[in-house]
Formats: C-alpha cells, sequence, structure tokens
C-alpha cells in the first residue's frame, strides 16, 4: 500500500494554515469582472461557497468517527479549512458587490439545503468508511471541477491569490482522503469488506443516497450552464477511480467500488435507466415551495466574509 505518514502530514498541515487577513482584498483587480459576467457568477460562487460548507460539515463527523488520534486532529483542521474556504469565497462576493450587507448569506440552492439538512442530522451517525469515500469523490468532482473553471474563466488577481491558499488545502485533503480508502481495504477478510456494505439498509444513508444523486445532476446543469463542457466536469470524475484505484488495498474497499460504479453510470448519459429519474427528481426539487424548506443550521451564521480568522 502506497503510505502516508499521517503524523508528518499533521505537522504539515499545522504549518500551512493562514487567514483570511493575508489578503489584500481591496487590491486592484475586481474591475475586471464583467457585467454580462457578473450575474453567473453571483450563482456559481454562491454553490461554490456552500459546497466547502458541505465538506466542512462531513469533515466535522469524520473527526467525530476518526479511528485515530492524529486522524481525528488532521480531520479537526480539515474542518476549519473548509469553513476558511467558505469565508473566503464570500470575501470574493463581497469584494465583487455581490453581498449587500454585512449580514447577508448567499441562499444555497434546494438541492445543497437538503444536503445541508441531512448532513446536520445523520452524518454524524454514519461509518467513517462511508464518508471517506463519499466526500473524496465530492471534492475531486465538484470542487475541483468548479476551482478550475473559476480560475479558467475570471482574471482577478485576488480571485487566484486566494485559490492558490485553496487548491494547496485541497490537495492535502484529497492526499489524506484517499490515503484513508485505501487503508479501509488492507488486510481485511472478504467478510469484514462485506459488512462494510451493511449501512447501505440503514434507511439514513438511504436518504443521503436520494439527496446525493439529484444534486450532482444539478451541479452538471449548472455547471454546463455557466460553459464548462460537460465532458471537463468527467474527465475530472475519472481521477476519482484514476487515483482510488491505483493500489489493490483501494481497489479492495468496497465503497470505492461502489462510488466509482456510480460515477461511471453518472458520466454515461446514454443509461437513460438513470439519467431519466434523476433528472425528473432534480425538477421534483425545484418545484418545493421555498417555504417548505427546512431552516438552516445554527452553524451556518458562523460565516463570513470578514476577516476575522
Amino acid at each position: 500500500m502506497a503510505t502516508i505518514d499521517l503524523d508528518q502530514m499533521l505537522t504539515k498541515i499545522k504549518s500551512s494554515e493562514w487567514a483570511l487577513a493575508e489578503i489584500d482584498w481591496d487590491a486592484p483587480g475586481a474591475e475586471l469582472i464583467s457585467p454580462e459576467q457578473w450575474p453567473k457568477l453571483k450563482a456559481f460562487m454562491a454553490d461554490l461557497m456552500w459546497i466547502e460548507h458541505v465538506g466542512a460539515r462531513g469533515f466535522a463527523a469524520m473527526a467525530r468517527n476518526a479511528p485515530t488520534g492524529t486522524l481525528r486532529e488532521i480531520y479537526t483542521y480539515f474542518h476549519a479549512e473548509e469553513q476558511r474556504h467558505a469565508n473566503a469565497e464570500m470575501a470574493l462576493m463581497k469584494r465583487w458587490g455581490m453581498l449587500d450587507a454585512d449580514t447577508d448569506l448567499p441562499e444555497p440552492s434546494k438541492n445543497l439545503r437538503l444536503v445541508i439538512e441531512w448532513l446536520d442530522k445523520c452524518a454524524d451517525q454514519m461509518p467513517f468508511y462511508v464518508l471517506g469515500a463519499v466526500i473524496p469523490m465530492l471534492e475531486i468532482a465538484l470542487d475541483g471541477a468548479l476551482c478550475k473553471f473559476l480560475l479558467d474563466t475570471v482574471d482577478d488577481p485576488v480571485c487566484h491569490q486566494a485559490f492558490d491558499k485553496i487548491n494547496a488545502d485541497e490537495a492535502r485533503h484529497l492526499g489524506v482522503g484517499f490515503h484513508v480508502m485505501e487503508m479501509q481495504g488492507y488486510n481485511k477478510t472478504f467478510i469484514q469488506l462485506a459488512r462494510m456494505v451493511l449501512p447501505l439498509l440503514d434507511p439514513r444513508l438511504l436518504i443521503g443516497i436520494l439527496i446525493y444523486l439529484p444534486l450532482l445532476n444539478k451541479m452538471r446543469d449548472n455547471i454546463v450552464k455557466l460553459g464548462l463542457p460537460e465532458k471537463k466536469l468527467y474527465d475530472v470524475m475519472k481521477k476519482f477511480g484514476q487515483i482510488g484505484g491505483r493500489t489493490r488495498e483501494g481497489r479492495r474497499n468496497p465503497w470505492f467500488i461502489i462510488i466509482n460504479s456510480h460515477a461511471k453510470v453518472v458520466m454515461n448519459r446514454s443509461k437513460r435507466f438513470y439519467h431519466a429519474p434523476v433528472d425528473l427528481m432534480v425538477r421534483l426539487i425545484d418545484r418545493i415551495p421555498q417555504k417548505w424548506m427546512p431552516g438552516v443550521p445554527r452553524w451556518v451564521h458562523e460565516l463570513t466574509w470578514k476577516t476575522r480568522d
């Protein structure tokens, strides 16, 4: 198994911490956002910010359930880093005139709002190895594709400065994530690996899956509307299988197998047996009246564009 020294990684994480105050948010460059670009970019940044916080809540649950003290500390740092990423993206929105008041938060899409509600109520009860496979896929597919698209289309140098820091953090998140997936497949019998699939019988996880599936399709639609070719998103998603399956231990992890198999179906638009019902779910969620949506959890209000950290 290709290994990472987690103690060394923890030391590197601690030495690489940064704060919003290190960036000059008033530096020139905000005027490079064109009036034509502005409305789509506003919606894009709101989605990106909430995806970061979905990752933060997932890392909080992993810190709670991690099997070792070192991993618990690493995921505690990752939780804080994802919150910082969300705050940095809000600071960019503030810089670009996309937040009207100090207390403004971008409105999460209905799909993301349902994911946040599920995470808040159920994530802490999910097995470590389930979140340990799901979060790397979300990070590499959604976060990775969105961040790359942003840097390819926005000329503001402050945006690039912020994402240099964000992407360095994300590289460590993915390195640890894939290492942990390999650990879960290491030195286990067939019966032990088979038992790892039993959470699929948990109604809470089944509900989470029903929320996760339309989220991916909705984000695919949003990315395509912004001008990112669908193929580029799928090329990013393929990296999950390439990196997660690079070792025998990784390929033995049943949750890697499940998520990688699902990704292949998502990437194949000819699989109408899958895409037709999931696209219908996307449309149905879009039609849910806003007043029926659950209120945001209290921890959401910890988000801020201010450079207090």
